[in-house]
């Protein structure tokens, strides 16, 4: 086999496929792909310094979604440049290693991406429902823990798709129908029982996935009973306005999570597979991409910074603090 290791059936390197059956159209398809980057790149890194340098924003709500901002960035980053130099380049070869290095981080940053939005969703619960311990509760050490908790969750749960990859022999070729190393798509061209393999990936998308929507699904429950019972319509879609943002982030992330995860694994023969690996490539992109855009327009705190950071309004708190002391 080509690029093998005879003495133990695993490749040096893959040889990744970019969209297979769209070949001849690779460079009209990259256009589209590198300029959803950018605006990832420029947009959620953006968010980032202004959270970060904006004392208005210093609050649990724009701190998680600085979290969500940095894992949406190095998501994308993951596996975008080297989709690129496929589509521009022809430049296909992966090693080995580099398949699975790959492979862990786009997965356990995926899954870091619903925890975030798990805990997002938990943020808006205290923060409609208990609104005067809204600050007491959600504390900088509590947000840094609950963040931490997840990701360890995600590397604990992803870091097994490593050895059980590795373990399998490649006796069937070393290409990958794929624009990268996704955990399925790399077991599927083993010649070695890769049950294993798809069991436990469904149960890690089980478990993690559907803990997070149980609790968003749970959350929103919470949130909707609070607002019901508030005195005026006002006051109703105030506080439900501010929620607007997430759902939006929810809808953007999931829709496609769920449409690959179903195509890959019941819609195989019926869905053509070039439209498989583009979804597949939307999937890790487009939450990226739109997130920062969504937050811009739907959240006026954000926007108003953003306006002032353009229209160079240097006038800060400290002005108000003191002529209140006065």
């Amino acid at each position: 086999m080509s690029g093998a290791n005879s003495s133990s059936l695993t490749p040096d390197f893959f040889i990744l496929n970019g969209i297979p059956g769209l070949e001849d159209a690779h460079v009209w398809i990259s256009l589209p792909f590198c300029f959803m980057y950018m605006i990832a790149v420029v947009g959620n890194c953006g968010l980032i310094y202004l959270i970060g340098h904006e004392e208005t924003l210093h609050r649990p709500m724009y701190y998680f979604l600085t979290l969500l901002s940095f894992t949406d960035t190095t998501l994308c980053t993951t596996t975008v440049p080297n989709m690129l130099c496929i589509f521009w380049f022809n430049l296909k070869k992966i090693g080995f290693e580099a398949c699975l290095v790959q492979m862990f981080f786009v997965h356990t940053f995926t899954a870091t991406e619903s925890g975030m939005l798990m805990l997002m969703a938990l943020d808006r619960y205290v923060a409609i429902c208990y609104p005067l311990r809204y600050g007491t509760i959600l504390t900088n050490p509590v947000i840094a823990k609950a963040s931490l908790a997840t990701f360890l969750r995600s590397v604990a749960f992803i870091l097994p798709f490593t050895f059980l990859t590795k373990r399998l022999p490649y006796c069937r070729g070393n290409i990958i129908p794929h624009a990268y190393c996704d955990h399925m798509s790399v077991a599927k061209i083993s010649c070695g029982n890769v049950k294993v393999n798809a069991v436990y990936g469904l149960l890690v998308a089980l478990v993690v996935c559907a803990f997070d929507i149980f609790c968003i699904t749970v959350s929103y429950t919470m949130i909707l009973r609070a607002v019901m019972n508030l005195s005026s319509a006002d006051a109703r879609h105030k506080a439900f306005s501010t929620c607007t943002s997430h759902i939006c982030a929810i809808v953007i992330t999931y829709v496609p999570a769920f449409f690959n995860f179903f195509t890959h694994r019941f819609g195989g023969r019926t869905i053509p597979h070039h439209i498989h690996i583009i979804v597949a490539n939307l999937y890790l992109l487009l939450p990226a991409t739109m997130n920062p855009v969504v937050y811009g327009v739907k959240t006026k705190q954000i926007r108003e910074s953003v306006i002032k950071f353009f229209s160079g309004d240097k006038s800060d708190t400290t002005e108000i603090k003191g002529f209140k002391n006065k």
